[in-house]
């Protein structure tokens, strides 16, 4: 029996407020990202892209249309289930990090498994073996000032991937990082996904949308192209190229 994709959009639209001053946000969204995929989203400020992402990971609901994560409708979830199933199925990276100056990158990375009922050995032994596969097991009882931006993205990226979660979702993750540094994370990512995981970028680059699988254009609230698997990685030693932000049509 094949598994269900880790995430599935059929016919998602939101809407805010009513009558004639509704805003729709998203309209008629159909998305599938399966498992080992990464799909990137891009699209001009205001066309969806955040919304798309807040709820594809349980944090906003759609006005009409059904999500499903692994197979799980999530209109058929109370709240406490959905924010159990994003504890254990859903990893966020945002582009601030995110992190919790109070505790340390081993806490952080161990405190969503603590909240899901792990021991707390046992989380932080999970979180420990996290960082030490991102290359940080030296600064797990470092907090996060004292890291530099990529390290506390890796710390954020631990944390998203950390308990085998199987969908990442991350919105702008290189965007305060320079370009060596965001290069690093995103190959991170796609290490991910070679693993296993289904991943959602929200970015505006055209050549971080380079490492995906395919990239989805969103424009008032609607896909309205999807491209065939971009050029490799390898892009990225070359000069900036077109603006993929901009597609002529759908």
């Amino acid at each position: 029996m094949t598994a269900p994709p880790p995430l599935e959009l059929r016919g998602v639209s939101r809407t805010y407020g009513e009558g004639a001053a509704a805003v729709r946000a998203l309209v008629d969204v159909d998305l599938t990202v399966t498992a080992g995929e990464l799909v990137a989203v891009m699209g001009p400020s205001g066309s969806g892209k955040s919304t798309l992402l807040s709820i594809a990971g349980s944090l906003e609901e759609p006005s009409t249309g059904e999500v499903f994560i692994e197979g799980t409708a999530l209109s058929g979830l109370g709240r406490n289930e959905r924010a159990r199933l994003r504890r254990r199925h859903i990893g966020y990276v945002f582009q601030d990090f995110n992190l919790l100056a109070g505790l340390t990158a081993v806490e952080n990375i161990a405190m969503p498994l603590e909240l899901d009922g792990v021991k707390s050995r046992a989380a932080r032994r999970a979180a420990g073996l996290a960082l030490a596969d991102l290359g940080l097991a030296d600064r797990a009882d470092s907090f996060p000032d004292e890291l530099s931006g990529g390290q506390r993205q890796r710390v954020a990226l631990a944390r998203a991937l950390v308990g085998d979660r199987r969908l990442l979702l991350a919105d702008e993750p290189t965007g305060a990082l320079d370009s060596r540094t965001g290069e690093e994370v995103m190959r991170l990512i796609r290490a991910a996904c070679r693993s296993g995981a289904a991943a959602v970028l929200v970015t505006h680059d055209a050549q971080l949308a380079a490492w995906a699988d395919r990239v989805v254009f969103v424009r008032d609230g609607a896909i309205v192209d999807t491209t065939a698997p971009l050029p490799g990685p390898e892009s990225l030693l070359t000069p900036r190229g077109t603006d993929l932000d901009e597609p002529e049509g759908p």
